[in-house]
Formats: C-alpha cells, structure tokens, sequence
C-alpha cells in the first residue's frame, strides 16, 4: 500500500467528525426545507439512526470481531446508518448541491476510513478474511451469514458505553434547526 494511501487513510479518520459539524453548519444554511421532505426524510434517517443504535449494542471495539446482529448483514452497520441519516437530511434540506458533497465526502472519508479499519481488523483478527467472504462490505445481504462466533446478542450497556444515543440527539437537533429554518427563514 502506497505511503500517500496509508497517510490520507489516517487523515480521513481523524477529521470524519469534526467535518462533520463543518457540514452540519453548511448543511443548514444551504438547506431549502418544505414540510413534504421533512416528513419524507423521518423513515430515512429513523432507519439509520436504528441501525447505528442496534450496531453499537453488538460491537465490542478492538475485543472481537463482531460477526452476529446487524454485523452478520454487512460488514460496516454503523457506516451504513449514518449513510443513510446523510441520506434522510438530504431529501429534508431540498438541495441537490449539499446532496453532492455528502456523497463526496463518503467517498473521500468514510471508504479511506473503512479500508484502515479492515486493515486493523485483518491484522488482529485472524478469521476476519473468512469473515469477510461471507459478508458484504457495505450493501447489506438479506439473510444474516452462518458464523461459527459465539452468538451475540444485544446489550444496552454496549450501546450506551458507546454512547450511540449522542447520533439521536444530534439528529433532533438538526430536525429543530430545519423546523426553524422552515418557520422563521424561508426561501
């Protein structure tokens, strides 16, 4: 793997949340709402914050390799949340240009992001390659993989250590901004 690579793959997960207010802001001043795609958007981004929140309640960072829950559909739950929440705020905001960069900066970000965390994961797990086989990176398969991990369960213990409930609470902040941009600053 080329230096450059590894170097932007460090950069890229360094910045992904501070960018991500930087976008949030942004996001907010380009953002066109109508009452129609802000109901449109609530199952989108309802969707994503669930996935993320059941993801967090399974994973054990660092200690296994997480195979069973929504890890036994694809390989990144919690990236595939937060694409979807992006997802949900670009059909609220009306604006194909923040559209754009949202989708420009999953690219530029979180896949940079994701190829170091399978490096990580290659490195210190060794059936993660087996693993890997039978799950697909991103895009869920519909019938959970056969895994020969211990079954998991949920466990809301994990789910706040990882403190997943700070995605709910910044999307309701989000939603309370666009409301307000709808009621007292329209286009």
């Amino acid at each position: 793997m080329s230096a450059q690579r590894t170097r932007w793959q460090k950069i890229a997960r360094r910045i992904r949340v501070p960018l991500g207010f930087v976008c949030a802001a942004i996001f907010l001043y380009v953002a066109r709402p109508s009452v129609i795609t802000l109901l449109a958007s609530i199952p989108v981004v309802g969707c994503g914050l669930w996935l993320r929140g059941y993801a967090a309640g399974y994973v054990k960072k660092n200690a296994e390799l997480t195979q069973t829950g929504p890890y036994a559909h694809t390989r990144n739950p919690l990236y595939l949340g937060s694409i979807l929440i992006a997802v949900g705020f670009a059909v609220a905001a009306r604006s194909w240009p923040m559209a754009v960069v949202l989708v420009a900066m999953f690219l530029a970000i979180y896949l940079p992001t994701i190829r170091s965390e399978e490096e990580y994961l290659r490195a210190h797990f060794s059936d993660f390659d087996a693993y890997a086989k039978r799950v697909p990176r991103l895009l869920p398969r519909l019938t959970p993989a056969r895994t020969t991990a211990t079954k998991g369960s949920f466990s809301r213990e994990l789910y706040l250590r990882h403190r997943e409930y700070n995605a709910l609470m910044g999307a309701s902040a989000i939603y309370a901004a666009l409301v307000a941009r709808l009621l007292f600053w329209p286009r």
